[in-house]
């Protein structure tokens, strides 16, 4: 079995104790290709992010590195700027030949809440070897917004593999020459390309930024703050918008996207030689995302954009990212949609959910 696991297989790695927690692992923690993590009852405020390098432990450099720590018992707010660890209630004995890679889940990257999982021995963020056994570690540095945490909540997730599983950009055209991939004409190279929208169909909104002073956002309100309060409009009517450096901006791909259900997808940046910029937090499109037969009808891609060092036009039709493809090993036997009540199946421009 090649390929990105699915559900049922996550299912059958925690039966077999592969990925376990001292609070058993929810139903709705399963994901059509990847399984959420959640946060423990306690947050390490360190001087600075790290990786826990060969040979260390990721509670060896927290010691090393930590100024105070908050208990999360209760509800704690993380602060804008500041850098937090957080032991994960979850665990992996991962069996040779499986590998992990993590992510951050899309309402996090939406609030530029930079979220990233370390381990033990890790020399990359969010890269899990095959055959690792021991704990796991977000680190959270939100970067917009203070946030409001409790235990369990999920901000990060994980998605497992055994074998290759990307596709080739040959394998990829005869993909989309099968089952149309994207509206409009396909990009195709290392990966699907998109570009940004900023000519919408109706009006002359094209995006949000960021507030650089607001209040606190607990995670767990759905629906609940005015938008108003945390974001500016962004609007154009000549098809482009000058970037300010450091800002948050949330803008939407021109092109709406389909993952088959025998596929997954993660967004990657571009080129960084196209732009003073970089695009997206929350990297993993699930089987079914914009897929008809799960109540889409293809879904365009939200746009997490931080401008860099200097002012950068950007301008409508611009390729801002891409989206590699890989298999899936088998067919989850739930897909992304409306069946599992997915917040952002058949989506534009769209906030986080905690945003009226």
């Amino acid at each position: 079995m090649t390929g990105v696991l699915p559900g049922q297989a996550l299912r059958g790695l925690i039966d077999a104790g592969a990925i376990a927690a001292d609070l058993a692992i929810t139903h709705a923690q399963v994901q059509p290709a990847s399984l959420d993590l959640r946060l423990g009852t306690v947050a390490y405020r360190v001087r600075a992010s790290f990786l826990a390098g060969r040979q260390r432990s990721v509670a060896s450099r927290i010691a090393e590195f930590e100024m105070h720590r908050v208990d999360l018992s209760h509800g704690a707010v993380l602060e804008k700027g500041c850098v937090y660890v957080v032991p994960l209630m979850e665990r992996l004995a991962l069996p040779p030949g499986i590998t992990a890679v993590a992510n951050a889940k899309s309402s996090t990257g939406r609030l530029d809440l930079l979220t990233r999982t370390i381990a033990d021995g890790g020399t990359e963020f969010d890269r899990i070897p095959a055959g690792y056994a021991g704990p796991l570690y977000a680190e959270v540095c939100p970067r917009s917004f203070s946030v409001l945490v409790r235990p369990g909540m999920r901000l990060n997730q994980i998605r497992f593999r055994q074998g290759e599983a990307v596709l080739t950009d040959a394998e990829l055209s005869v993909l989309n020459a099968a089952e149309p991939l994207v509206s409009g004409k396909a990009v195709i190279s290392d990966g699907l390309g998109f570009s940004v929208d900023l000519q919408p169909a109706s009006g002359d909104l094209v995006g949000y930024r960021a507030k650089p002073h607001t209040g606190v956002i607990d995670l767990d309100k759905i629906g609940h703050y005015p938008a108003r309060d945390y974001w500016e409009e962004v609007r154009t009517s000549e098809g482009r918008i000058i970037l300010d450096p450091g800002a948050f901006y949330i803008l939407v791909s021109r092109e709406a996207v389909t993952i088959p259900p025998d596929y997954a997808a993660e967004m990657a940046p571009y080129l960084a030689m196209v732009g003073e910029f970089r695009v997206h937090y929350a990297g993993f499109f699930d089987p079914g995302f914009g897929y008809a037969a799960s109540g889409g009808a293809g879904s365009r891609g939200v746009l997490e954009v931080r401008c860099h060092e200097a002012p950068f036009v950007m301008e409508h039709g611009q390729v801002v990212g891409r989206l590699v493809y890989e298999r899936m090993a088998a067919r989850p036997d739930t897909l992304y949609g409306t069946s599992i009540a997915s917040n952002y199946q058949g989506q534009g421009l769209k906030l986080a959910k905690q945003f009226k």
